[in-house]
């Protein structure tokens, strides 16, 4: 299906909940962006979730977060519940706004839901000429070094720079060695996960994504990603006087309450230290360095962070392959909801 329709779709699911129609789709954009990038366990798939949460009244159809407090280049926010790429938008915006006064815009939001990607924000924040870091906490999931139990959320941080030509150089990553998200995609297409990604709940590798989902993930480079993930809790949660560890309620959990999850978004404004252009030309001549480095045995191609995911947001051409799952789930919500699904004729089952 190509991207405007089924962003038109999806959209016309949130706003048979009550969402308003610019708001429904400035979030259904955000996902379908995500499926273009690769990104699947960020894209379409969460729109069941979201549809489901949005009628239990766990997510609130309000289109803006309340400004709590406003100290030159420091904010924070309360996203009331609402839906996290309308708040993780606007924070972005303030925080790029204080950036270009200050040289640095920080804004932490408390209250928070599901933002999709975070490489989206800090990637608006590079295109104004900012360094855009975002980040945020989710509820524990992996456990410390030697513990049997979960501690600290898999927490996603995001850093994108500046640059020249059309490549944007931008590093996505959850603090564990896989996304949840990721996991539950393999789990609704039915497929194994490696073993390297999880354990059960006993402690035990498994690459039954199930058994995943209910044991623990394991953190990325072991106690470096795990002590990453628990910095990234306190910074969102603490600034932004909101929840932190196991205060973070299970996303797929009770979907009648709220996630209530912490983001952070801070934008350096590059001018503020040295010309913009230089700055992009500089950053563009090292990724193209590492990109005609020399190759290991075997190894066709070598990448900059956040190529691959442009390389395949290329490839695609602005058409979305739904997986057959999906494309179930979508045609299920739009009988429920009364939205036409003929659009969901144009979308080819095979992934």
């Amino acid at each position: 299906m190509s991207a405007p329709r089924l962003t038109e779709f999806v959209a016309a699911l949130f706003c048979a909940t009550g969402v308003g129609a610019t708001a429904a789709k400035t979030v259904a954009a955000g996902l379908v962006d995500a499926d273009l990038d690769g990104l699947h366990s960020h894209g379409v798939m969460l729109t069941d979730m979201y549809v489901d949460r949005l009628r239990k009244g766990s997510v609130a159809k309000a289109e803006s977060a309340s400004i709590i407090s406003d100290k030159q280049g420091a904010v924070v926010l309360d996203a009331g519940n609402a839906l996290g790429h309308l708040t993780g938008e606007q924070a972005t915006k303030i925080a790029i706004e204080k950036a270009h006064q200050f040289a640095a815009g920080i804004v932490a939001v408390r209250h928070g839901f599901h933002f999709g990607a975070a490489g989206r924000y800090a990637q608006q924040a590079a295109a104004s000429g900012c360094i855009g870091i975002a980040m945020c906490n989710t509820r524990p999931l992996m456990p410390a070094p030697g513990g049997a139990e979960r501690v600290v959320g898999n927490n996603p941080i995001a850093i994108a720079v500046p640059t020249a030509g059309d490549i944007p150089i931008v590093l996505d990553m959850a603090t564990s060695e896989a996304a949840m998200g990721k996991i539950r995609m393999a789990e609704k297409t039915r497929s194994s996960i490696p073993a390297s990604w999880a354990v059960t709940a006993g402690g035990e590798p498994t690459t039954d994504p199930s058994q995943a989902i209910a044991g623990m993930l394991l953190p990325s480079g072991g106690a470096k990603g795990f002590g990453l993930a628990f910095l990234i809790d306190l910074m969102c949660g603490l600034l932004s006087q909101g929840a932190t560890g196991s205060a973070v309620k299970p996303l797929y959990g009770d979907l009648s309450v709220p996630y209530d999850c912490s983001h952070l978004f801070i934008a350096i404004d590059v001018s503020h230290f040295c010309d913009v252009d230089w700055f992009r030309n500089q950053a563009k001549a090292a990724a193209e360095r590492i990109r005609s480095g020399q190759r290991a045995p075997g190894v066709e191609q070598l990448l900059t962070p956040g190529e691959p995911e442009w390389r395949k947001h290329q490839r695609a051409s602005g058409i979305v392959t739904l997986d057959p799952t999906v494309f179930s789930m979508l045609d299920r919500l739009a009988a429920e909801l009364g939205v036409d699904p003929k659009p969901l004729n144009e979308v080819s089952e095979s992934h």
